[in-house]
């Protein structure tokens, strides 16, 4: 079995030793912690820390517990192949999408096409400006989709910010003509309400549906007003994306979801989904609701419908994101504690909450269940300077196994084995040491992702970086090639 040696020493882990008192004080009270929306349209340029803190971050580097400054670690199973630092669009990078040799990353201020047919040496093919947090992104045969959810002054990509609380206002789907990756070429927008803070397409064989997750309504937003209680449905016309519109806009919560406080405190009331995960060779969709988690079929993707939902209103704050098992017997919900702007992977804050919770599903057809089985958190303690948060991430193909990488922020890249789904560990990682020890910064992968036998990862501040894995747990996965990964539309790997 290959070891887990680092090549820097970290000399404790999660819950081994107490956390100095009050160094995240600004960030937590002594119940659970609300959690806030992903970051906005700019970055976190450094907000200072106390000199307690500062000093504690320093201490812990000089200790050997956390890297030093920008310093990479990693276990022995893992080779960083390469790294391509930003160039032109200088905003946080986001998501990222695959097709053939081709990898699309997100970034708030447009995105990026690499040629990657060489793993450790992507090229850039060509970046597109077009401003609009988050810039959440998917591809299917020649089209691009882009999330925009910022408000905006018009739907073009030379827009600027506008309050939301101006009815001309914008947020909502582009899409692009990629058939020259190149020239990407911008064809039709949609609008949405509340905007688009993620994503997810159904490609069938004419038409691409887009399940639109977007939350926080507010009476002084014309068109993002409450309740808003479900997900926008988009239908595209592959062959006429100009038509491209709203068909339905179904109602996922008719209670109203998760009230959130005072009656559940620390947990985010449900007025939206943040991230939906699709299964299409199961009819099958996951949806990380904000204060709750669900499990709903997809057999008519204009009108899905609810089969399961659970609540965590002790250790999850913020419903992020979900990820099915190959076999569709286990569902991973990322909780979002802190809403990516806080150091949350230490002692204090403990190993369940801003945790994965891993559910089993139990039953058959409506009458399945998510039985609720245990926790996965890293437990590598990082910095108090360092955002550290449950984030996107994707299957290692494996049959037999159940095994992921997922990104963590400024946590890193982990990946980890839940096939026991009440016994997950990791098994490998990858991360750098703190941007600084004075001032919490917005770094760190923001999505990690296996796709034909490497981890890409989109570090929010350094750009994209390579990863190989080396471990005969993983090893099998090399094999398995596919022409097109979205994430959050999970492919069957190997056949029905």
């Amino acid at each position: 079995m290959t070891s887990l040696h680092t090549t820097s020493v970290r000399r404790r882990r999660l819950g081994v030793a107490a956390a100095a008192a009050g160094l995240i004080a600004t960030l937590f009270t002594a119940g659970p912690a609300a959690a806030t929306p992903d970051p906005g349209d700019t970055a976190t340029t450094g907000v200072s820390v106390s000199r307690q803190a500062e000093a504690a971050a320093e201490a812990a580097i000089r200790s050997g517990e956390v890297p030093g400054v920008d310093e990479i670690v990693h276990s022995d199973n893992i080779e960083h192949l390469t790294n391509v630092p930003k160039d032109a669009l200088q905003g946080l990078n986001t998501d990222i999408a695959f097709q053939g040799n081709y990898a699309y990353a997100g970034n708030y201020d447009g995105f990026r096409i690499f040629d990657i047919s060489n793993p450790k040496k992507p090229r850039t093919v060509a970046q597109v400006l077009c401003p609009g947090s988050q810039n959440d992104i998917s591809v299917s045969g020649n089209l691009l989709f882009l999330s925009t959810d910022s408000s905006r002054s018009d739907d073009s990509c030379s827009s600027t910010t506008q309050p939301a609380t101006e009815k001309s206002s914008w947020e909502g789907m582009k899409v692009f003509d990629i058939s020259d990756k190149r020239h990407p070429e911008y064809v039709a927008a949609v609008e949405t309400a509340c905007g688009s803070h993620t994503h997810t397409i159904i490609p069938k064989r004419t038409d691409v549906y887009i399940y639109v997750s977007s939350y926080a309504p507010n009476a002084a937003f014309p068109d993002c007003q409450p309740p808003h209680d479900g997900i926008s449905v988009i239908k595209v016309p592959r062959k006429a994306p100009e038509k491209s519109r709203v068909v339905n806009f179904p109602v996922l919560f008719p209670d109203g979801g998760n009230p959130g406080a005072p009656t559940n405190p620390g947990v985010s009331q449900t007025t939206g989904c943040h991230d939906i995960t699709v299964l299409p060779s199961k009819d099958l969709a996951a949806g990380a609701c904000m204060g709750d988690g669900i499990l709903f079929s997809i057999k008519d993707p204009e009108h899905p419908k609810i089969i399961d939902r659970v609540q965590d209103n002790v250790n999850f704050a913020f419903w992020h994101s979900a990820t099915f098992n190959q076999t569709a017997d286990k569902i991973v919900f990322t909780d979002e504690l802190g809403g990516g702007g806080a150091a949350t992977c230490n002692d204090e804050v403990g190993p369940n909450r801003g945790a994965d919770g891993i559910y089993d599903i139990k039953g058959r057809g409506d009458h399945r269940k998510l039985v609720f089985r245990s926790y996965f958190k890293i437990d590598r303690p990082q910095a108090e300077t360092e955002v550290c948060v449950a984030h996107n991430g994707s299957l290692i193909p494996v049959k037999g196994k159940d095994l992921m990488v997922q990104a963590w922020y400024q946590g890193g890249v982990s990946v980890w084995d839940f096939t026991n789904s009440s016994k997950p560990k990791e098994i490998a990682y990858f991360e750098r040491g703190p941007v600084s020890t004075d001032a919490v910064t917005t770094a760190g992968p923001w999505s990690a992702y296996y796709y034909n036998g490497y981890i890409y990862s989109n570090d929010i501040a350094k750009g994209l970086d390579v990863l190989k894995l080396n471990d005969r747990r993983t090893d099998p996965a090399k094999k398995v090639r596919l022409t097109e990964l979205n994430v959050q539309t999970q492919p069957e790997y190997f056949g029905r």
